[in-house]
């Protein structure tokens, strides 16, 4: 995949920021899948998480329902449902409905990972260990759950017989090598967790089986992306989200808090290491400073496709951070 044909696609978090509501921050989110559809993003994917004050997305089916109903073409979906959280049989449901009110729009990716903490799983009534060991086999029953209704058998109502292109999501090698075992596309974490990124695309590409949804291996990598009129406004608006990731190292979640002019005694120098090391696959700044980081980032991997993640506490400038970032998309094609 050449970066003259390269998709960008949109990751959101519903983040909800310090001040606002979880109803404030679904607004947003239509607001900038609408938008996000009329620059040209691909896809639009909200992603799984409980028990954080800061992401509205827990009820990740219903968001889902509600960005597919306020646009038109975009395709939305999960990024990702954490499948160890329910059975594959409910998610089959819910994704075949969605599948049915949106046909050919919806996409389901899938991760392992609890999305929350141990209590918090132990809450949602599924046992955190048993259950991420059961992944593959729950990958494969709810793929079957999509198949032709069985007679007799249990069938997913609505769902089966419908196309819902599944997806495997992943920050290590165990996701690459089950996407590529599955012949299932693959999308790597790399906005929070980039150790592993490059070892995983070769291991995916490598060991690759096509199956019926997919014959070639098909990768994304999601980053982060803090666009702005100029460098130094996009490194504050990208406090934010360093805040935030010391937040969460301090098991003390909240809000997504406002930028700062400085982290200069907001972190440890433990704390930064840390958090530069997580947030590595970030590019801040002007179209210039984002394309040419993207570019180089992009012949690098050879991803197939990019996820933007942006979490910007103004509504404002966050959809300024998209449409810039949709401008990086087009200096790539040039």
């Amino acid at each position: 995949m050449t970066s003259a044909t390269l998709p960008f696609s949109a990751l959101d978090l519903a983040p909800i920021v310090e001040g606002g509501t979880a109803a404030d921050a679904f607004r947003n989110t239509l607001d900038l899948a609408q938008h996000a559809e009329r620059w040209g993003y691909r896809r639009y994917w909200l992603a799984e998480h409980h028990n954080i004050p800061g992401i509205a997305s827990a009820a990740t089916a219903v968001v889902i329902a509600h960005v597919a109903g306020g646009t038109s073409t975009i395709r939305v979906g999960a990024g990702g449902i954490m499948l160890p959280n329910h059975s594959p049989l409910v998610i089959a449901e819910q994704f075949g409905t969605l599948e049915s009110l949106f046909p050919g729009r919806i996409d389901l990716g899938l991760g392992r990972a609890p999305g929350s903490d141990r209590a918090t799983a132990h809450a949602l009534r599924r046992d955190l260990a048993s259950s991420a060991e059961q992944f593959p086999q729950d990958v494969v029953e709810l793929r079957q759950y999509f198949r032709a209704p069985r007679p007799g058998g249990i069938n997913a109502v609505p769902g089966a017989g419908l196309d819902v292109p599944l997806w495997i999501l992943g920050s290590s090698l165990f996701g690459a090598q089950l996407a590529a075992a599955l012949g299932l596309p693959y999308a790597f974490a790399s906005h929070f967790a980039p150790d592993a990124l490059d070892q995983a695309l070769a291991v995916y590409r490598s060991r690759f089986q096509p199956s019926e949804q997919l014959e070639r291996p098909w990768a994304m990598a999601c980053v982060n992306v803090v666009a702005a009129d100029s460098d130094a406004e996009a490194r504050r608006l990208f406090t934010s989200m360093q805040q935030s990731f010391v937040n969460l190292r301090r098991n003390v979640p909240g809000p997504l808090p406002p930028p700062v002019e400085s982290m200069d005694g907001l972190w440890s120098p433990m704390e930064q290491a840390g958090v530069e090391h997580a947030l590595a696959e970030s590019f801040v700044g002007t179209v210039d400073t984002v394309t040419d980081g993207l570019r180089r980032f992009v012949e690098r991997t050879r991803v197939d496709e990019l996820m933007i993640n942006g979490q910007i506490y103004d509504h404002a400038a966050r959809l300024r951070s998209f449409e810039l970032a949709a401008q990086v998309r087009e200096r790539l094609a040039g």
